[in-house]
């Protein structure tokens, strides 16, 4: 087990009250090494025990002040500079073909709208180039970049809060043709694909980071969304962090109605540990980190 993994379950288990035998049997550890796990992890338990105590109304507290109500002075009013619409990763480069390419099989739109729904089976067929490309970009898709003062927004294929486009893209790809397995990032601004992650054990983990749903290993694809969260808040300050919610959720309906036109399913997923994806993933779980999950794939035959 990784120190991601082991931190969190010895934290949980520990503050949640749990014996020490049954901790020891789910992180499957010698006795010596859990005495050196709770030694290291010690003074994080008192603290995690607070913070248990503090998630207790929580949800209505955040509706509270996050409303309009409540006076805010946004970076964007004192004038600083718009940040990046997008951001980049350096790595190998996979081309994506223009989406123009594919013609839906459905485009009867109210047949789309109403055979909508969760897929959780899938068949062993891969997507092709053409689909994924499809997918991405009706997904995310820029349209059009626009220079202001401020500085540059995009237009894309998805509503966003002010034109803001927190949302960032990660693929964990299982079965495209031409593609090797492995996580990779989509570069909006260019429509390409970024190799992040080839290690044979990346689907094993983000698997894990989803609490074990086989729709990540059966899929072809799933779709990681992250957000950015200074590109909203920037604009909107605290009320930002619902409108980064609502924006994955434009983004997840998107998914769901482009693969229906194609014949693919999707099973959109909120369940899954942000300490072990955002890790896997490579992000910090502060500035940026993931917010929505997606499997998708082939649907399987009908019985």
């Amino acid at each position: 087990m990784d120190k991601v993994r082991e931190r969190f379950f010895y934290l949980r288990m520990k503050s949640l009250g749990y014996e020490a035998a049954v901790i020891q049997e789910e992180l499957e550890v010698s006795e010596a090494k859990f005495k050196e796990i709770e030694a290291e992890y010690s003074q994080e338990v008192a603290t995690t025990k607070l913070k248990i105590a503090e998630t207790k109304g929580i949800g209505s507290k955040f509706m509270e002040l996050t409303s309009s109500l409540y006076g805010y002075v946004s970076d964007q009013m004192k004038g600083v500079p718009r940040p990046l619409f997008a951001k980049s990763l350096d790595g190998e480069v996979i081309k994506l073909p223009n989406p123009q390419n594919i013609r839906p099989t459905n485009n009867d739109f109210r047949a789309i709208l109403e055979g909508r729904r969760s897929v959780r089976d899938y068949s062993s067929a891969s997507l092709s180039k053409d689909e994924l490309s499809y997918l991405l970009w009706l997904t995310q898709g820029v349209k059009e970049v626009k220079e202001l003062q401020v500085g540059s927004i995009s237009l894309r294929t998805v509503p966003s809060a002010g034109a803001t486009h927190p949302l960032e893209t990660y693929l964990l790809i299982n079965r495209v043709e031409g593609v090797e397995p492995g996580l990779y990032f989509y570069n909006a601004k260019k429509h390409d694909l970024v190799l992040v992650n080839s290690d044979a054990d990346i689907i094993d983990k983000i698997w894990l980071a989803c609490n074990r749903q086989d729709m990540i290993k059966d899929g072809a694809v799933s779709f990681i969304w992250s957000a950015v969260h200074y590109r909203t808040s920037w604009r909107y300050s605290e009320r930002s962090w619902r409108y980064l919610h609502l924006d994955a959720g434009h983004a997840g309906q998107n998914l769901y109605l482009a693969a229906e036109s194609i014949g693919c399913g999707v099973c959109a997923i909120g369940s899954f540990v942000d300490e072990f994806i955002n890790e896997y993933v490579g992000l910090d779980g502060k500035n940026e980190f993931v917010i929505y999950v997606a499997a998708l794939g082939k649907k399987a035959d009908e019985k």
